[in-house]
């Protein structure tokens, strides 16, 4: 059975943290590919739209070029709406009966999965992995499967804020995405 991680989140941009989670929890947990799956709309957090979701999706694939076992799922893209992971990862293992799924969280997640839509059933059916991240909580009565990964404090806001601002994002995202976000002049 091919074991697949989906990493949720909104990569608005994608850096170089989301590439460390995914290949360190990749090597950790033994997975066959991890999936960058952007949501449309998540309901646990306002987000302000500045790439859109065709944007979004595209500088991940810019970003995980070099990775053979990184992969895109642009399922939440394509559905619009909010997006509930329990429902997503429902429509997937019907897509893929023969795949066994687990999602991928960032500890920033974790002290507030008691609010996910339909937390029980989603951790009865797929494995979560959280990745320590620093100044958050990891204890949760939910089973998360905590991988330990270097620590890198970067948030998509923050470079948002730098790109905002002319200042330099060098090593902090991938290049070919600095040069599709100054080609869109997305952030400006």
């Amino acid at each position: 059975m091919k074991k697949v991680c989906i990493f949720g989140g909104t990569f608005n941009p994608p850096h170089i943290g989301h590439l460390i989670m995914a290949n360190e929890v990749y090597h950790a947990l033994d997975f066959d590919e991890i999936r960058f799956m952007p949501n449309a709309k998540p309901p646990h957090k306002e987000v302000v739209q500045l790439a859109t979701g065709e944007q979004r999706l595209h500088m991940l694939k810019l970003a995980i070029e070099p990775f053979s076992y990184f992969s895109v799922e642009p399922i939440e893209i394509v559905r619009g709406g909010l997006s509930y992971s329990f429902d997503t990862m429902i429509e997937l293992q019907k897509q893929e009966p023969q795949t066994q799924f687990s999602f991928l969280i960032g500890a920033d997640m974790i002290a507030y999965l008691s609010q996910w839509y339909k937390i029980d059933e989603l951790v009865k059916q797929f494995q979560l992995i959280g990745v320590r991240r620093t100044g958050y909580d990891e204890k949760s009565t939910y089973p998360v499967t905590l991988i330990e990964a270097p620590l890198i404090d970067l948030s998509s806001t923050m470079l948002r804020n730098r790109v905002k601002d002319g200042k330099d994002v060098t090593l902090l995202i991938p290049e070919n995405v600095q040069s599709y976000i100054r080609e869109e002049k997305l952030y400006e």
